[in-house]
């Protein structure tokens, strides 16, 4: 029985996911900084859907343990998903270091840290497939959110390198651009329904897209068609947009 690894396995995506990936007989792996949070939901996929789910305490921004932390895991993923994420507060972060340092650690530096080491466990194993959460905010630095967005981009360039690195030992890197989705990281948001998606949707996409091997994704096709348009215009007039 293939073993599926959630990184972040707190949030309402992982938890989409999880769901989603224990119903096609996947054993479960959940790591997160509050694992207490995580075993109700440890327990209604034992019951339900009869796989192994075992949990395991992770800290995106510890990077010093997360070669053990992988090392130490009682069976070896199949597929790691970084599903972490933190949006922070754009004006905060404007001020304040500490909540600048916050976003770009848990976004970025965390995800590279530990996707750093699974990439060289699969790559040793010649299989394997990692899965990353990026976001459409990663695409063009706005006012709004430029420094959850520079992190995002890293992320995103980083999840290309790591494609074309591991391909000749045979593992698959796909990158996921969710755009907007209705969880409580966005619960304060007034998002437009036609282009927010639940995270059901979300994980109904990533297996789907896993299994066909498709190197990225957007959950909601219109993101593909906003996105290219937002890039096409010109400096110069970008910014001077409020967006």
């Amino acid at each position: 029985m293939p073993t599926i690894l959630f990184l972040g396995a707190g949030s309402d995506m992982a938890v989409a996911m999880a769901r989603k990936y224990a119903a096609q007989q996947y054993d479960i792996q959940l790591a997160a900084r509050h694992t207490a949070a995580l075993i109700p939901l440890q327990q209604d996929l034992i019951i339900r859907y009869g796989v192994n789910v075992t949990v395991h305490t992770f800290d995106a921004t510890a990077c010093n343990t997360h070669a053990a932390f992988f090392s130490a895991l009682p069976v070896q993923p199949d597929i790691t998903v970084c599903a972490f994420g933190y949006l922070g507060d754009q004006e905060q972060a404007q001020q304040h270091w500490q909540e600048a340092a916050a976003i770009i650690h848990t976004n970025y530096t965390g995800a590279v840290s530990i996707l750093n080491v699974v990439a060289e466990n699969y790559e040793a194993r010649k299989t394997g497939t990692i899965i990353g959460i990026s976001s459409v905010a990663g695409e063009r630095g706005r006012q709004s959110n430029y420094i959850y967005g520079s992190a995002k981009a890293g992320f995103t360039a980083y999840l290309s390198g790591l494609r074309n690195r591991l391909f000749r030992s045979g593992v698959h890197v796909m990158s996921v651009q969710p755009g907007f989705v209705n969880t409580r990281m966005t619960q304060h948001l007034n998002l437009p329904p036609l282009l927010t998606a639940s995270p059901e949707a979300v994980a109904a996409a990533v297996y789907k897209a896993g299994k066909r091997r498709k190197n990225s994704i957007y959950v909601k096709w219109h993101w593909k068609y906003i996105m290219l348009i937002i890039k096409l215009i010109p400096e110069g007039i970008f910014k001077k947009l409020k967006l």
